[in-house]
């Protein structure tokens, strides 16, 4: 009972606040008034609160740009999470346009939306990123190309890093930096997750998105660590699969240090 009034409640929360911050979003869009990512974060938050969800950073988002971050990818929440405090832009597989609410975000937030089976359009959408990126936007690529179940990563597929190759190549910079960034979810109410139990927060496959946000809200009290490494540079002659190899590498060295040694939950 008390976790069915529990999402009622978040849900209630959710939809009154969106009711507000989506004019004020469409608004910043047309005008540029503000930053877009002002109202964006606003939003983020929120998502974030109506989960019980708490935020540890360590690190911090790279000053350099062009800047590509590539990060490990276990749920939908992911992109609330890093979106709550951070000035980035994402980018998502093609289907999370249509997808209710959080297609929605993601369109107000000038998501690129990329068909990854699609190898014709794979040229333009990295063409695209790379316009971004040159333009001043951190773009923040999930490079498993796929959702892990929080425990290990998948192995980075080096096409998605096809965008800093194609903002060199089309003379948009000289150089792209590549960031790594580790988003590893540690504790459910203060106690550390095991194995098993890291599942909660993982999204895999084809799950349904309600069922999966109904569990979140109903547990609420998650802990999640997001830990920045150093960023490198992507210049002409750079190898796309032995960058994706080292930024593979390096966060799953973030991620095992993480669920090793979780920070203290407060």
């Amino acid at each position: 009972m008390i976790k069915k009034i529990r999402i009622i409640l978040a849900l209630g929360f959710v939809a009154a606040g969106s009711a507000v911050l989506v004019p004020l979003q469409i608004l910043s869009m047309k005008t540029g008034w503000w930053p877009e990512t002002v109202i964006l974060k606003i939003w983020h938050r929120m998502i974030i609160r109506a989960l019980g969800m708490r935020i540890h950073v360590r690190g911090a988002l790279s000053e350099h740009r062009p800047l590509l971050v590539a990060a490990n990818h276990i749920s939908w929440t992911d992109i609330m999470v890093l979106g709550s405090f951070a000035d980035v832009k994402f980018i998502a597989r093609a289907d999370m346009a249509g997808w209710p609410l959080i297609g929605m975000l993601s369109k107000l937030q000038r998501t690129v939306f990329i068909e990854r089976e699609r190898k014709r359009s794979s040229g333009d959408q990295a063409s695209e990123i790379g316009s971004r990126m040159a333009k001043g936007d951190a773009m923040v690529l999930f490079a498993e190309g796929s959702t892990g179940d929080g425990n290990m990563i998948l192995p980075f597929k080096s096409t998605l890093f096809g965008a800093a190759s194609m903002a060199i190549t089309e003379g948009a910079a000289q150089q792209v930096f590549i960031q790594p960034v580790a988003i590893v979810y540690t504790r459910l109410h203060g106690v550390p997750l095991g194995r098993r139990h890291r599942t909660i927060a993982a999204w895999i496959g084809d799950e349904d998105l309600m069922p999966h946000l109904k569990v979140l809200m109903a547990e609420g009290a998650l802990d999640v660590e997001v830990h920045f490494g150093e960023a490198i540079t992507f210049s002409k002659g750079s190898n796309r699969k032995e960058i994706a190899k080292l930024m593979e590498r390096q966060v799953s060295a973030m991620v095992q240090a993480a669920l090793t040694d979780p920070l203290p939950s407060r």
